[in-house]
């Protein structure tokens, strides 16, 4: 009869952990994978099509506002865009990431559209480089669609990497979100005032 000795035991505990391990990183490089496949770039106009050799690998459904304020302006008074605020969902109404305007580290503070990942907090920083409002995509009433090349990097705290890679972000699939009607900016006393007005799009951010 084999006696089983404390060395035995353990190896076979170490042999057992490196199985589960092995399993487990599988499962979770297979559900990524899965993931990423799900994410099919959209039909664009030709001027929002990414560059080849960049692959979408995540798809944000967002609800939010665009937002602005009424300022003086060249001739006279207009509502000025100041940042959007959104949140990000995927398919299944999970939180993803949150989207706002903020200053830029890497462009010594310039303030850029950012989106933040929901968990690990990583973020990014992007300026558009193309617009469509194309009547053959962009539904009436609504925000352009708009290609955004991504300027600014940052990991999250504790490492966080999911948006790190991000090279574009394209903003497609909008409704609402224009400024509101010019009489409510249209002298003096209007400066100041803010408008919030509700949009919805989807974005699409790809990496290479």
């Amino acid at each position: 009869m084999k006696i089983t000795t404390q060395r035995d035991i353990r190896l076979s505990q170490r042999r057992a952990f490196t199985a589960a391990a092995t399993i487990a990183f599988a499962a979770l490089t297979f559900t990524v994978s899965r993931a990423e496949a799900q994410v099919i770039p959209p039909t664009v106009p030709a001027n929002l099509e990414v560059e080849h050799g960049n692959t979408p690998f995540l798809l944000g459904h967002a609800v939010g506002t665009q937002n602005y304020i009424c300022m003086l302006a060249p001739k006279g008074f207009a509502w000025t865009f100041f940042g959007p605020q959104a949140t990000l969902f995927d398919d299944d109404r999970q939180q993803l990431t949150t989207h706002f305007l903020s200053a830029n580290p890497d462009e010594n503070g310039t303030l850029r559209a950012t989106w933040q990942h929901s968990e690990d907090t990583s973020a990014v920083w992007a300026k558009a480089v193309a617009t469509s409002t194309d009547p053959a995509y962009v539904e009436p009433g609504a925000i352009p669609w708009l290609k955004l090349q991504v300027v600014g990097v940052e990991q999250g705290p504790t490492g966080g990497m999911t948006l790190f890679g991000t090279t574009f972000v394209q903003r497609v699939n909008t409704t609402g979100g224009i400024a509101p009607a010019a009489d409510g900016c249209a002298h003096a006393g209007h400066i100041g005032k803010k408008a919030l007005v509700p949009y919805t799009a989807d974005y699409v951010f790809y990496r290479n």
